[in-house]
C-alpha cells in the first residue's frame, strides 16, 4: 500500500502503545496508594496501643490531682501554673504533620493558626509560635512570616508520639512561662472525630483553671473492620474519679510543693494525649486520601482500558481493510 495509507496506521499504533503505558502507570499508582493506606492503618494500630499503655499512669495522676484540689484550697497557695496574668504575650503551640498526602490536615491546621494569630494581634497581644511537625515549621519559618510572628522552637512530630517528645515540648513551654517570657500558652491541634472528619481545635494549656481540670474525660481510638472495610472509631472514657484522702491525713510536704510537682506531670500527659490525637487525625486523613486516590486510579484505569480496547479494535479493523484493499489491487 502507498505511504499515505500507512501513516494513519502508524499513528494509531503509537496511540495504543501510549494507552497501554498509561494503564500500566495507573495500575502501579493504585498499588502504591493502596499500600500507603494499609501502612497508615498499621500506624493507627500502634498509636492505639500506645494510648492504652499510657492510660493507667495518666488516670492515677488525674485521680491524685483531683483529690488534692478537692482537699486543699488553692486560693492562698503559691502555684505559678494557676496564676492568672494579664496576657501581653501569648505562645501558640501548633501541631501539624511531618509529611503530606493526608488531605487537608496540614493546611487546615495552618489556616486555623493564622486565624488565631490575627485575632490576638487585633487585640494588641504579641504572639510567638512553637511548631510541632515539619510542615508547620517549614511554613512559619519562611522569612516573611517569621518576621511577623517569630518561632520560638520547632519539633518534629513522629507517627508514634512518645513521652520523651511530649516532655521536651512541655518543658520548653514551662520554662518560658516560669521565666515570665510568656503570659499564656494555647494549644492548636486537630481533634479527631471520624475517618472522614477532623476539626482544628484550640485550648488554653497554661494557666490551668483550679476547678474542672481533673474532670476531663478521655477518648480512645480503635481501629475496626466493618463489612471488610477499615474504619476508625472513638470510644469515650469517663473522667477518673478524684482520690479520697482521709480527713486526718497529714502531708509531709507543703500543699503548694505537691501541686507544683504534680501539675507539670499533668501537663506532660495532656501534651502526649494531644499529640496522639493529632497523629490519629493525620493518619485517618491519610487513609481517607489514599482510599480516594485508589478509587480515582481504579476509575481512570477502567476508562483508559476502554479507550485502549477501542483503539485496538480500530487498529485491527484498519489492518483488515488494508489487506482487503491490497487483495483487490492485486486481483
Amino acid at each position: 500500500p502507498p505511504r499515505s495509507t500507512l501513516f494513519p496506521y502508524t499513528t494509531l499504533f503509537r496511540s495504543v502503545k501510549e494507552l497501554r503505558e498509561r494503564v500500566s502507570s495507573v495500575k502501579n499508582t493504585k498499588k502504591i496508594t493502596s499500600a500507603m493506606k494499609l501502612v497508615a492503618a498499621a500506624k493507627v494500630r500502634r498509636a492505639q496501643e500506645a494510648v492504652l499503655r499510657s492510660r493507667p499512669f495518666s488516670e492515677t495522676l488525674e485521680r491524685i490531682l483531683g483529690g488534692l484540689l478537692e482537699r486543699l484550697s488553692t486560693e492562698a497557695l503559691d502555684i505559678p501554673l494557676m496564676e492568672a496574668r494579664t496576657a501581653k504575650k501569648v505562645c501558640i503551640v501548633t501541631i501539624t504533620g511531618d509529611r503530606g498526602l493526608c488531605g487537608g490536615y496540614n493546611s487546615k491546621a495552618i489556616q486555623m493558626t493564622e486565624k488565631r494569630v490575627a485575632e490576638l494581634k487585633d487585640q494588641g497581644i504579641e504572639v510567638e509560635l512553637i511548631t510541632v511537625g515539619n510542615k508547620g515549621s517549614t511554613y512559619f519559618k519562611k522569612a516573611e512570616r517569621a518576621a511577623v510572628t517569630p518561632v520560638r522552637a520547632s519539633y518534629a512530630c513522629g507517627q508514634a508520639p512518645s513521652a520523651e517528645e511530649a516532655t521536651a515540648i512541655a518543658g520548653e513551654v514551662l520554662s518560658s512561662y516560669y521565666a515570665g517570657e510568656i503570659d499564656r500558652v494555647e494549644l492548636m491541634y486537630t481533634s479527631f472525630i471520624s475517618m472522614i472528619a477532623s476539626v482544628p481545635a484550640v485550648r488554653t494549656m497554661i494557666p490551668l483553671q483550679p476547678g474542672g481540670i481533673e474532670m476531663e474525660g478521655d477518648e480512645i481510638f480503635k481501629l475496626t473492620s466493618k463489612d471488610g472495610a477499615i474504619a476508625m472509631e472513638k470510644e469515650k472514657v469517663p473522667a477518673a474519679k478524684a482520690k479520697e484522702f482521709a480527713p486526718d491525713m497529714i502531708f509531709e510536704q507543703e500543699p503548694s510543693q505537691l501541686l507544683n510537682a504534680i501539675l507539670p506531670l499533668y501537663l506532660n500527659g495532656q501534651m502526649l494525649r494531644t499529640l496522639q490525637e493529632s497523629v490519629a487525625s493525620e493518619l485517618a486523613s491519610r487513609m481517607t486520601a489514599m482510599q480516594a486516590a485508589t478509587d480515582n486510579a481504579k476509575d481512570l484505569q477502567g476508562r483508559l482500558e476502554q479507550e485502549m480496547n477501542r483503539a485496538r479494535q480500530a487498529k485491527i479493523t484498519q489492518e483488515l481493510m488494508e489487506i482487503i484493499a491490497g487483495a483487490d489491487a492485486t486481483g
